[in-house]
């Protein structure tokens, strides 16, 4: 027997332009999904978790990951209620295990989730494609946002820059930046300005060290509960993987990753393996970074990006960007057949292309982009998997 990834696919609910039979027709087996009406925070009811077990099940998929569980801004920063939203998040576990969804997806990026500053980057094609520039990031931060001492944050040729920008654009255009920045998750309630602020202001006194031993508390924790529950974790790495709006991250590198994979050694805590996340950082190395944490991937998003020397990236086309695709699927395969395990993988984002230019969609989450991504996978994978 050969073991290859599960083929999965993202899906936000009924509210979701991509329909559960649309998802069929992707060749897609499993479903990734959240509860995303739920507030952050609150306990996932098992009868909830049930009905959407059934409407996934109703159209012949099945739901394989949990993506995401969202941990609350308190037990990041470790205060006011953290302790009841620590409880309440085990009571989430202990239901997704009842309604027998055996992964679960998580980040711990403080304030915002990903993270972008264009989700219309125009490709050579004509397609659409999510993209980070530091200098359209500045502009938020320093003239819209107008976080204090945030021009510490940038070299004086990026705030330079960015001064230069501001100036020349339109109301429009800022609206459009800071709406961006602050997208968030589709279906979940969005951010405003004023909550950015004030959730900022919690971080004031938490450096890096300090998120890291707060991670690695909550991962105690919440692992003893998924160990006893069967659950595997799977923690989502930093997206883009680098400090923005003076946030420490601490999910960005193979050092992040292997010191608390090291400090909370357990079956349960494991990773998601997002190239796309950790691939717009030119010092991780993803191939070793597979074969280092070979055993702990729980999860895996493949996409790819395009950076440049200043570091900012576009999403490219799932087979091409600065990430050598067939290296990565091969190193995966292989660890797959050593430990005879078949890991759920999805196609991460997709160029907004075709038909779908003309649709309101999902930023990076269309149909047509996302299911040619799974297409040239799904070929890639069987080339490689005959070879073995």
């Amino acid at each position: 027997m050969k073991y290859q990834m599960q083929q999965t696919w993202r899906w936000f609910g009924p509210s979701d332009p991509v329909s559960l039979q649309d998802v069929k027709q992707t060749g897609a087996t499993g479903v990734v999904t959240a509860l995303h009406h739920i507030p952050h925070g609150e306990i996932w009811d098992l009868e909830e978790i049930t009905a959407r077990k059934a409407m996934i099940e109703n159209q012949g998929l099945r739901w394989a990951v949990v993506e995401s569980l969202t941990v609350h801004e308190d037990i990041k920063t470790r205060t006011g209620d953290y302790k009841k939203y620590i409880e309440k998040y085990k009571a989430s576990i202990r239901n997704i295990a009842a309604g027998g969804i055996p992964v679960i997806t998580y980040n711990f990026m403080p304030v915002n989730d990903w993270t972008r500053t264009s989700l219309d980057h125009k490709m050579a094609d004509g397609s659409l494609a999510l993209s980070f520039n530091w200098i359209d990031l500045a502009v938020f931060d320093l003239f819209i946002l107008q976080r204090k001492n945030a021009a510490d944050s940038y070299p004086v040729q990026v705030v330079e820059q960015a001064a230069t920008r501001y100036s020349n654009y339109s109301s429009r255009q800022l609206e459009t930046l800071a709406s961006v920045v602050m997208f968030g998750i589709p279906g979940e309630k969005k951010i405003t300005m004023e909550d950015m602020r004030r959730k900022l202001a919690a971080y004031d006194d938490i450096d890096a060290a300090a998120l890291r031993e707060n991670l690695c508390d909550f991962q105690r924790e919440i692992s003893i509960t998924a160990l006893e529950c069967g659950i595997k974790l799977a923690i989502h790495p930093d997206d883009p993987p680098f400090p923005i709006l003076g946030l420490p991250r601490i999910v960005s590198t193979h050092e992040d990753i292997a010191y608390f994979l090291r400090d909370v050694d357990n079956d349960a805590n494991g990773i998601c393996f997002c190239t796309g996340s950790l691939g717009a950082s030119s010092q991780n190395n993803l191939r070793d970074m597979v074969k280092s944490f070979a055993g702990k991937i729980h999860f895996i998003h493949l996409r790819n990006v395009t950076k440049d020397q200043e570091g900012n990236f576009y999403e490219a086309d799932h087979l091409g960007g600065d990430t050598d695709m067939y290296q990565i699927v091969r190193e995966l395969l292989l660890v797959q057949q050593r430990l005879k395990i078949s890991i759920p993988f999805r196609p991460d984002h997709g160029h907004q292309m075709m038909d779908d230019l003309k649709k309101n969609t999902n930023p990076g989450y269309s149909a047509i982009g996302r299911m040619r991504g799974l297409a040239e996978i799904r070929g890639l994978e069987l080339g490689i998997i005959q070879s073995l």
